[in-house]
């Protein structure tokens, strides 16, 4: 519930940012856009952008003087990686909880059903009242495993596309950003 909430924030930030990058016809300081969207990995990714801008031109705004479109659109690259890389925390615990999960529930399926053969053995006899604690522990751990199992793999299916969407809308901007460094530095 964490996470979908800072997916829900994350993109709200997001919005916001792109709104203000857009209305803006120079580029501002990092801090500036930072300001208005906190909780954005676009301001990561503009940042490193901005940086690498500046390490480039310096102070110096004329045309001509941009060494490399290339190496600010590998930074924001970089700078996205690392943003995709913190959205994916805890995402392995899901995975190996949705795919682990039913087979800790089969193992007390398993474990279940020779309790119960057992308990037809200790009885003599096949009745009811000798199977059915082995198979009502079976039952118990297949459903288990299952309640474990089935929200780790909705959570994980929601959250992976999510960190998609991210990642595509990191890339789009990180072009986005370059064309404009393009049309105002003129390379």
């Amino acid at each position: 519930m964490q996470k979908q909430r800072l997916f829900g924030r994350m993109k709200r930030q997001s919005q916001r940012f792109l709104q203000s990058f857009r209305a803006s016809s120079k580029l501002v300081e990092p801090n500036v856009l930072a300001n208005a969207a906190a909780g954005s990995p676009l301001v990561g990714v503009y940042g490193a952008g901005y940086r690498e801008l500046v390490s480039q031109v310096g102070g110096n705004p004329s045309p001509g003087k941009l060494r490399s479109l290339n190496a600010i659109h590998v930074s924001m690259n970089i700078a996205a990686g690392n943003e995709i890389q913190k959205m994916e925390a805890w995402m392995p615990w899901l995975a190996t909880t949705g795919s682990v999960a039913p087979f800790i529930g089969l193992f007390g399926t398993v474990w279940g059903v020779i309790d119960a053969f057992a308990g037809l053995g200790d009885a003599g006899a096949a009745s009811l009242r000798a199977v059915a604690p082995g198979i009502s522990e079976a039952l118990i751990a297949t459903a288990a495993g299952l309640f474990a199992a089935i929200p780790a793999v909705i959570a994980y299916n929601h959250f992976l596309h999510n960190i998609k969407e991210f990642s595509a809308q990191m890339h789009h901007f990180a072009s986005e950003f370059t064309a404009q460094v393009e049309k105002i530095y003129g390379s």
